[in-house]
């Protein structure tokens, strides 16, 4: 027998093998066949896997969301993944807005009070940033990986051979079908008793290799108890993870909220101010009261407090002069502008804010916050 006569055996013996179970499941279907039942505990073993691979794919997929909400990133790193080739490092949002931050406080100016703030937030974003970048490595590293590994390998290896499981499955029940025509032929003395006996040992052999593959199934499936012990590992390690970000987060606000101040105070002082120079009031009361509310912004945001010198000024009757730290626009006709590392004549007067003195420039003057100055001795 030649290799071409020996294929075409094998082709020949391959279409009737699945002929066989083409007719078998059809007739299972219709009913016209029996059908042969799996054991309640591979059929539980089954439904386990099915669910754990159902809720490990909503899990794996969520997880991706929350660690990168845009869609089209993760596409692009799916497409470099599948290519084997690493995605090109990008700027997260918020490294992102830390370089704007820090932009625009380098462009308002350093040694001003809103120009300094904005530095300090770029920076703390930046920081917030990495962190972020940290968070993703290891959880895809400790957490979405392993789940990967799961949905790739252990389950299609458990779909494979549950798939050979079935067709073992009905080529048994087939050769029963088989055999139970035969027994029936032999009655009505239609087929030779060689033809039963060669039936019930296809039924035999059927048997044999179906209780094979059903152990063999059977095995695999137990293993998912494993994999359960093992996504709980990696689960605890993602937690560890977002534990170890949010820790960080927290630090990192809280070293930017010691710099800035009180961040209540200042919204507020910030939305005061923004309020009184879009919209220009004709009330000389809620102007000064805006300028307050700005005077106690700054202070926050310079984190600098009254010294015990301007408490002796204010109640003394005295002048002294002093040296301006920032500049500084006055918000109204009863304010004095200011101009950095100028030098102004400062006294107190009955009535006054605690954050405000008296300036003296020239023949100019007005209300000065006391932030924005350094007495000379």
């Amino acid at each position: 027998m030649n290799i071409m006569d020996f294929n075409v055996k094998k082709l020949a013996a391959d279409a009737g093998t699945f002929l066989s179970r083409a007719v078998q499941f059809t007739e299972e279907k219709l009913g016209q066949a029996e059908k042969t039942e799996l054991d309640a505990h591979l059929e539980n073993l089954l439904s386990k896997a099915e669910c754990t691979k159902l809720w490990t794919e909503k899990v794996m997929k969520q997880t991706e969301v929350l660690l990168q909400p845009n869609p089209n990133a993760r596409m692009e790193e799916f497409v470099y993944e599948k290519l084997d080739r690493k995605a090109p490092s990008r700027v997260n949002n918020p490294e992102l807005l830390g370089q704007h931050m820090i932009d625009a406080g380098n462009e308002f100016g350093p040694g001003t009070a809103y120009g300094n703030a904005l530095i300090k937030c770029g920076e703390t974003q930046k920081r917030i940033g990495a962190a972020d970048r940290e968070l993703i490595q290891t959880a895809a590293i400790n957490f979405l990986t392993p789940l990967r590994n799961f949905i790739e390998g252990d389950y299609k290896t458990i779909t494979r051979e549950r798939k050979l499981l079935q067709n073992k499955r009905l080529d048994l029940d087939a050769a029963k079908t088989r055999l139970r025509k035969a027994k029936v032929a032999e009655a009505r003395a239609a087929v030779w008793a060689e033809e039963v006996t060669k039936s019930e040992q296809e039924v035999r052999i059927a048997q044999s290799e179906f209780d094979r593959q059903a152990e063999i199934t059977r095995l695999l499936l137990e293993g998912i108890s494993s994999t359960h012990a093992h996504h709980l590992r990696c689960l605890n390690d993602f937690v560890e993870a977002q534990m170890t970000y949010y820790a960080q987060c927290y630090q990192y606000m809280l070293d930017l909220q010691k710099q800035l101040g009180s961040f209540p105070s200042t919204f507020l002082a910030n939305n005061n101010q923004s309020t009184t120079t879009c919209v220009p009031s004709s009330s000389n009361t809620t102007t000064a009261a805006s300028s307050v509310s700005v005077t106690a912004s700054l202070s926050s945001l310079s984190n600098v407090a009254a010294p015990s010198s301007f408490g002796e000024l204010k109640s003394s009757s005295g002048s002294r002069k002093a040296r301006v730290l920032y500049d500084y626009d006055a918000a109204n006709s009863t304010e004095l502008s200011l101009l950095a590392d100028e030098v102004i004549t400062v006294y107190s007067i009955p009535g006054m804010d605690s954050d405000w003195l008296m300036g003296e420039r020239g023949n100019q003057k007005g209300k000065v916050p006391i932030t924005y100055l350094e007495l000379l001795n």
